[in-house]
């Protein structure tokens, strides 16, 4: 895979905002790396983005810095929105959020294969007030 069609695959995702699996593999795996939690299959992980922006929070996620490299993609930014429904057994809250988050990506065949999440869950804590 070159870094040329990384891009593609991966601009194409990004500017979906998370909601276009076609540039996933059947197998994608994205993994909370605070938590070790696993979601898998290109329904899975549409259905954990679509609850996370859309259901617990109204959210949209910026960019700061990426990184594209032959089957590898990473970006840097931060989550930002306003928490509106449960989320990790909290009750909506009506609070703003802004979250630091980095996305590292493996990609295969042109299609993202693995994502591996570093999201800030202290930072969003204490947001919502419950650190």
């Amino acid at each position: 895979m070159s870094v040329e069609s990384t891009r593609d695959v991966m601009t194409k995702y990004w500017d979906s905002e998370h909601s276009d699996a076609s540039m996933m593999a059947d197998d994608v795996v994205f993994t909370m790396m605070p938590t070790g939690e696993e979601t898998k299959t290109r329904e899975g992980v549409l259905g954990l983005l679509n609850y996370f922006y859309h259901v617990a929070f109204d959210a949209t996620a910026s960019t700061e810095n990426t990184i594209i490299g032959d089957g590898h993609a990473m970006v840097e930014g931060h989550v930002i929105g306003k928490h509106i429904g449960e989320f990790a057994g909290i009750p909506a809250t009506g609070k703003d959020i802004r979250v630091p988050i980095c996305v590292s990506y493996d990609l295969e065949d042109d299609r993202i294969q693995r994502a591996r999440v570093y999201f800030e869950m202290p930072v969003l804590m204490r947001q919502l007030g419950v650190a």
